[in-house]
C-alpha cells in the first residue's frame, strides 16, 4: 500500500493519482489556484480511489456555498460504492464530509479532531477543520488543534510551513500575539508562500494597532498574495482596514476598486469582505458613491440559499442596508431567519441566538433608530464570536456600535467600547475619530 508525503497510508496504488492529489493539497493549502482539475486528473488515473472525490466534495463545501452542495453531495455519493477499499482514515473523512453536507459543521470538526488523534499529520484534517473553526469563531480550537498536531510535523515536510500558519492564527485569535507573529514570519522564513502566515501576522498588527507597520507587511508580501491566490481578496480587505485605521477613505477605496469590485469577486467568501468594508466607510461617513449598487447587482442574492450561514447572511443584509432597499432587507433578514430555524443544527442556534438580534439591531441602524441599534447590538458582543469569523471581522459590530452611539443618546455606550479600544491598541486615527464623535477627548 502507498503513502503520501507525510507518512498516511492511501488506498490507491497508482502513484501518478496520488502525486495529483498532492498538488491538489498542496493548492487547497496555498490557495494557489483551485484543485479541481488535480483531483479530476485523479480520479481518471484511479477511479476506484475515494480520497479524490472525498477532497473535491470537501473543497466544494468549504466555500460555503449552497449553490454548490448539490455538487458535493453527488460527490459523496459516487464515493459510497468505494467503501470496500478504503482506510480507515479516508472512511473518516466521508463521514466527516457527511455531516458537512447536513450543515452539522460542530459533528464534522468533532470527526477531524478524532481523525487527527490518529493521524496528526493528516493536512486535509487540519486545513478542514481550520476553516471550519473559523467559520465558527471557535478560536480556543483554532489555537489547540494546532499545538496538538505541529510537534508531529517535520520542518523539512514541505506543508510544514503552512501548518506553522494555521497555527499562527490560532494564536492571533486567542491574544498570543508575540507568539503569533513569530509562529507567521517563520512560516514565512523559506521559499514557501504562504498567504495564510502573512493573513495571522496581518492580524496581529490589526490588534495591535500598528496600521502603518500593517500597511507595509501587506505591501512586503504583495508578490505572494496579489495575483492567481485565493486569498487576494480578503487580504486586500485587510489592506483597507489599515487605510481605515488612518482613516485614509481614499487609499481605502483604491484598494476596493483594485481588489474587491465586482469583477473580482466570484464567491459569497470575497463579497462578504466587499460588503464589510463599505459598510465601514459608510459608517466614517466616507462617499463611497455607487459601489452599493454594483455589489448587490453581481451578487444575485438568491433567497432559496439564505439560511445556510448566519456570516453569510448578515453581511448579504448589509449590502441590502448599504443599497437603501429597506423591504427587500427586511424580507431578506426574515427569509434567513426562517430558512435556518427549518434547517436546524447548529446555525439555527445562531441564528436565533446571535444573528437576529444582530440583523435586527443592523436593520434598526440603517433606518436611524440609533438608540435602538444600540440596545439591541449591545448585548449579543458577549456571544458575538458564535457567530464566526475572525476578531477583525467581528469589530465591525463594535463599529456600529460606536456610530450608533454616537449619533443617538446612549453615549454610554460608545465611552465604553472607546476605553476598551484605547486598552487594546495603539492610538489611531480611528479611534481619535471616534472619540470627537462621541464628544470626548482622545488621550
Amino acid at each position: 500500500m502507498l503513502k503520501d508525503s507525510h507518512g498516511n497510508a492511501v488506498s490507491t496504488v497508482s502513484p501518478r493519482a496520488l502525486a495529483a492529489t498532492e498538488l491538489a493539497l498542496w493548492r487547497m493549502m496555498s490557495f494557489y489556484g483551485t484543485p479541481i482539475d488535480d483531483l479530476d486528473a485523479a480520479i481518471a488515473a484511479d477511479a476506484h480511489w475515494m480520497l479524490p472525490r472525498l477532497m473535491k466534495a470537501g473543497f466544494l463545501l468549504s466555500l460555503t456555498e449552497p449553490s454548490l452542495h448539490d455538487d458535493a453531495r453527488k460527490l459523496l455519493g459516487d464515493a459510497e460504492p468505494l467503501l470496500a477499499i478504503a482506510t480507515r482514515r479516508e472512511l473518516d473523512h466521508l463521514s466527516a464530509l457527511q455531516a458537512l453536507a447536513e450543515g452539522d459543521w460542530d459533528m464534522a470538526c468533532t470527526a477531524w479532531d478524532r481523525l487527527l488523534l490518529a493521524h496528526p499529520r493528516d493536512p486535509l484534517a487540519l486545513q478542514w477543520a481550520h476553516l471550519f473553526d473559523f467559520y465558527r469563531g471557535d478560536s480556543q480550537a483554532l489555537r489547540q488543534r494546532g499545538a496538538r498536531t505541529l510537534p508531529e510535523w517535520k520542518a523539512e515536510d514541505p506543508l510544514y510551513p503552512y501548518v506553522l500558519g494555521l497555527y499562527a492564527f490560532g494564536l492571533e485569535e486567542t491574544n498570543f500575539h508575540v507568539e503569533a507573529e513569530s509562529a507567521g514570519r517563520a512560516a514565512l522564513a523559506g521559499e514557501a508562500r504562504v498567504p495564510w502566515a502573512i493573513h495571522a501576522v496581518a492580524h496581529v498588527m490589526d490588534m495591535q494597532g500598528r496600521h502603518e507597520e500593517g500597511a507595509a507587511w501587506l505591501a512586503q508580501w504583495r508578490p505572494h498574495w496579489a495575483e492567481g491566490n485565493g486569498f487576494t481578496c480578503h487580504l486586500a480587505w485587510h489592506e483597507a482596514l489599515f487605510a481605515l485605521e488612518a482613516c485614509d477613505h481614499a487609499a481605502a477605496l483604491r484598494v476596493f476598486d483594485t481588489y474587491l469590485h465586482p469583477k473580482a469577486t466570484e464567491i459569497t467568501l470575497q463579497r462578504v469582505d466587499a460588503a464589510s468594508l463599505l459598510w465601514r466607510l459608510d459608517l466614517q461617513g466616507a462617499d463611497v458613491g455607487d459601489r452599493w449598487r454594483a455589489l448587490v447587482a453581481d451578487w444575485h442574492l438568491d433567497f432559496r440559499h439564505a439560511g445556510h450561514s448566519t456570516f453569510n447572511d448578515t453581511h448579504a443584509l448589509l449590502a441590502l442596508l448599504g443599497l437603501g432597499d429597506m423591504p427587500r432587507a427586511a424580507a431578506w433578514l426574515r427569509t434567513a431567519l426562517a430558512r435556518a430555524a427549518d434547517r436546524g443544527g447548529p446555525n439555527a442556534a445562531v441564528a436565533r441566538d446571535v444573528g437576529e438580534p444582530l440583523m435586527e439591531g443592523l436593520l434598526a441602524f440603517a433606518r436611524g433608530d440609533h438608540d435602538v441599534a444600540v440596545a439591541t447590538l449591545y448585548p449579543i458582543r458577549a456571544q458575538a464570536q458564535r457567530f464566526g469569523g475572525s476578531h477583525a471581522q467581528r469589530d465591525l459590530i463594535d463599529q456600529t456600535l460606536l456610530a450608533a452611539s454616537a449619533r443617538g443618546r446612549e453615549k454610554n455606550v460608545g465611552r465604553a467600547l472607546l476605553n476598551e479600544r484605547k486598552l487594546a491598541k495603539r492610538m489611531t486615527p480611528l479611534t481619535e475619530h471616534w472619540a470627537r464623535a462621541l464628544g470626548l477627548a482622545a488621550s
